[in-house]
């Protein structure tokens, strides 16, 4: 039992009273030292003398009886800096645990709308009869987001941060002539991006309903994508919309901003089977970050090919 080694008990005192870390977490802590110890009874192994191989062994164990990679990696992390700590005070020769990562975590696959959602949210258009001109101005800026971030696959920081035109180096910008938006993306890279013929169409369009003096004044003048204030719209401001849209287009989901970017990426990699392509477009560093979508595309190709072929089924 931890509670009974004095060298234990140091440990735990010096975790609570000299680290200052909350109770809870040392409790935590105190519960990983008991597995630790009854790992090594288990073993037949003292405490104090613990190989790489023993923590391999138990971690394997935790895996097989279905703990999960994270939690394994949080005990770990107690056990690692419970023998940094022994080190320092010469209570064992070196750390077992120093090196040793837990198993990865399966990637979760991003959620991507099917084809026929997505383009039913971005062409969804509310009677303009119906709506204030307050809100024909919201509907044409919205419809202009939705349609360029499927377009294009923008991050919502991106898309928030596009300017009307370059004149301002820090931003980005669109450029409706060449259709291309002009991004800055994560670690202030820059990459352009085609703008597909419906988003510059819908961006025109609010571009014009934009320039009308409808707004009470403009905070931002250059910013692409206004709240009706006047100032550049915010992340937490298109998530919101978005969630009102994919709503009224009659969705069964909440669709967010990244929703649409999976789904760009999702829908070309289908139609295209050019990775490289999509890694340059989503303005990914590491090939390794787009290949998730790759397992999206098997999916695809899976449900394509038990509804088609004659021995798909039984």
């Amino acid at each position: 039992n931890p509670s009974t080694d004095p060298r234990i008990r140091q440990y735990l005192d010096h975790v609570r009273y000299e680290k200052r870390l909350a109770l809870r977490t040392c409790e935590l802590y105190e519960q990983d030292l008991k597995k630790l110890a009854e790992n090594a009874m288990r073993s037949n192994t003292d405490l104090w003398q613990v190989e790489p191989f023993h923590i391999r062994q138990w971690m394997s164990q935790m895996h097989s009886g279905g703990r999960s990679p994270r939690g394994i990696g949080l005990i770990l992390s107690g056990w690692r800096g419970f023998y940094a700590w022994a080190a320092r005070e010469a209570f064992v020769k070196a750390n077992p645990v120093q090196g040793i990562r837990p198993p990865k975590s399966a990637k979760p696959l991003p959620k991507a709308l099917p084809v026929d959602q997505a383009v039913q949210l971005a062409a969804h258009r509310s009677p303009k009869s119906q709506e204030s001109l307050r809100m024909v101005w919201l509907q044409a800026r919205d419809a202009a987001m939705i349609e360029l971030m499927y377009s294009s696959g923008l991050r919502v920081a991106e898309l928030v941060g596009l300017n009307l035109n370059g004149s301002d180096a820090a931003n980005g910008w669109i450029d409706l002539q060449e259709g291309l938006a002009h991004v800055l993306g994560k670690g202030s890279k820059r990459r352009s991006v085609p703008i597909g013929s419906a988003a510059r169409d819908a961006l025109q369009a609010w571009i014009e309903c934009r320039a009308n003096g409808i707004l009470p004044g403009a905070g931002s003048p250059q910013a692409l994508f206004l709240g009706w204030g006047g100032s550049r719209l915010t992340p937490q401001s298109v998530w919101l919309r978005l969630r009102r849209q994919s709503r009224l287009a009659g969705l069964d989901l909440a669709v967010h901003p990244h929703m649409l970017r999976h789904s760009f990426a999702s829908h070309l990699l289908q139609s295209s089977g050019d990775l490289r392509a999509v890694q340059e477009l989503l303005g990914h560093a590491n090939i390794s970050t787009t290949q998730v979508y790759t397992r999206l595309d098997f999916q695809h190709l899976s449900r394509v090919y038990d509804a088609s072929h004659p021995r798909a089924k039984k």
